[in-house]
């Protein structure tokens, strides 16, 4: 399988000028734990993630080196903690020159590059610019263990995929991070959904379009106000049989 194949295509980016409250807030808002930062030309510049807001001064979390180690690290590398604790702007605590993959990229090749870098999302690029993401949380271990097992998808699939996604992301109810695996019509729906009648929905477009053989649904369903947080029925159901 290659990432054109499972990646999700709806990529949520910021500037580098976009203010931390707000980059955090969108994260809040959409699911998601990371966010592609590009230029005003659509040039990626850097990858914004949960991780970079763990030290922060607002929360008390800056880090607290002795002074011995102070001068062993040398001046520059506090310098560099102070900015990436009090900074303001997306540009001052982005991860710069990401590793990116291209949409032919094998997935054997981006898991390895996942857990060498220990990263957890990778842009799919076309160019410079971002084309779509694959991350850890499309369960992409699972997926490239099954890959072993099957074939790779056909044409027909990659068709059917690509006819699903464009249903979908036309629609107010279309999941945060949707993402669509297909083989041999047989069709696994993940994302993120804030109301329940968005799994139907997604389920009966998926079904809808021709050569689709069956749906499966992996959608989880998440509280906005709590915070709470679901896998779909059909999930917990094969949890409970194992």
């Amino acid at each position: 399988m290659r990432a054109h194949q499972i990646m999700t295509r709806s990529v949520i980016s910021v500037t580098p000028d976009t203010s931390i409250v707000e980059a955090a807030n969108i994260m809040l808002k959409r699911h998601v734990s990371g966010l592609t930062v590009v230029e005003d030309g659509g040039k990626l510049v850097g990858v914004v993630s949960e991780g970079d807001f763990i030290r922060r001064s607002e929360i008390g979390t800056g880090r607290k080196r002795g002074r011995w180690l102070r001068f062993i690290l040398g001046p520059g590398k506090s310098a560099g903690d102070f900015v990436h604790e009090h900074g303001r702007k997306v540009s001052e605590v982005m991860t710069a020159s990401p590793i990116t993959i291209t949409e032919d990229t094998a997935l054997a090749e981006i898991v390895d590059l996942m857990e060498r870098n220990n990263v957890k999302r990778l842009p799919v690029v076309r160019g410079d610019k971002v084309v779509g993401i694959v991350s850890r949380a499309n369960l992409l271990q699972a997926v490239a263990g099954l890959a072993r097992e099957v074939p790779d998808p056909t044409a027909d699939d990659d068709h059917i995929r690509g006819r699903i996604i464009d249903a979908m992301e036309k629609n107010d109810w279309c999941p945060f991070g949707l993402n669509v695996i297909v083989r041999d019509g047989i069709v696994h729906l993940s994302g993120v959904i804030t109301e329940e009648r968005a799994r139907q929905a997604a389920v009966v477009a998926a079904e809808n379009v021709e050569g689709v053989k069956k749906v499966h649904d992996h959608l989880c369903w998440v509280d906005t106000m709590s915070g709470v947080y679901l896998n779909s029925p059909e999930d917990d159901d094969l949890a409970k049989a194992s």
